[in-house]
C-alpha cells in the first residue's frame, strides 16, 4: 500500500497562506510569495506544459522528487475553489485550466455531490461526501499501490494527521513573516502526533524539512 505524503510550501511563522484569502485572492494576502521559489524551477513548468526552460538544481530537485511514484491525489474544497455552498450551474473546473498538472485522479472533499470532471492530460477530478477515510481509501485503489499525494489545505492536512493516517509530511519553509492567515498546525491538541526528521536540505531561498509521521 501505498503513502500519504503531504508537501506545503510554509512561512517563517507557520502559515500556507496569507489573511483575507477570497475567489478573487485564494491564497491571501502575501500568501503568492510562499511559492517564488517554486514558479521559477524547471520541473514546475514541465508539469504545467512549458518546455522552455526553467532552473536546474537542489530546489528543482526536490521538487521533481516530491511528485515521483503518485497515483492520485486529494484535496480539499477550498484548494479546487469555486467558493463555497452547492456548485450549482456555475461549472467551475479548478484553477488549472483544461489541462490540470496531477495527470492522476483528484479526489476533492466537498460537503456538496457533483458528477466526476474529465480534464485533458489523465486528470479526472472526483467529488468525495462521505469524509476523509472514503477519500483515502478510493485515493488508493485508484492508485494502484502507488503513494497518494495531499494537496491542502491545512484544515484537510489536519484532519489527516489528526486522524493518524498522514505518512509522510516535506514542509518547504520560506523566509517570510506573513504575520495572520492559515497556519498549518492549528486544531491538533489532544492529537498525539509525533514525527521523525528524515533530512533538512538547505537553499536561500527556501529550507525543506522532511518528517516521517510515526505510527501509534
Amino acid at each position: 500500500m501505498g503513502k500519504l505524503r503531504f508537501n506545503v510550501s510554509m512561512s517563517l511563522d507557520g502559515y500556507i497562506a496569507g489573511p483575507n484569502q477570497s475567489l478573487e485572492n485564494p491564497l491571501g494576502e502575501g500568501g503568492e510569495n510562499l511559492h517564488d521559489w517554486v514558479i521559477k524551477l524547471k520541473f514546475f513548468r514541465e508539469m504545467h506544459g512549458d518546455r522552455g526552460g526553467g532552473e536546474t538544481g537542489t530546489n528543482d530537485d526536490v521538487l521533481r522528487e516530491n511528485f515521483e511514484n503518485l497515483g492520485a491525489t486529494i484535496m480539499g474544497r477550498n484548494m479546487f475553489g469555486g467558493g463555497p455552498g452547492p456548485w450549482g450551474n456555475w461549472e467551475w473546473k479548478g484553477w488549472w485550466g483544461d489541462n490540470p498538472p496531477f495527470h492522476t485522479p483528484v479526489f476533492v472533499l466537498t460537503h456538496h455531490p457533483r458528477e466526476p470532471l474529465v480534464m485533458q492530460g489523465g486528470t479526472t477530478f472526483f467529488f468525495v461526501t462521505d469524509g476523509i477515510e472514503s477519500a483515502l481509501k478510493q485515493a488508493r485503489d485508484a492508485a494502484g499501490g502507488k503513494d497518494v499525494a495531499l494537496g491542502g489545505g491545512a484544515s484537510v492536512a489536519q484532519q489527516y494527521v489528526a486522524a493518524g493516517l498522514m505518512d509522510e509530511m516535506e514542509l518547504h519553509v520560506v523566509p517570510i513573516l506573513l504575520g495572520g492567515g492559515e497556519r498549518l498546525f492549528d486544531n491538533l491538541a489532544g492529537s498525539d502526533v509525533r514525527v521523525e526528521p528524515v533530512r533538512v536540505v538547505e537553499t536561500p531561498e527556501v529550507t525543506h524539512l522532511k518528517y516521517r509521521v510515526v505510527k501509534s
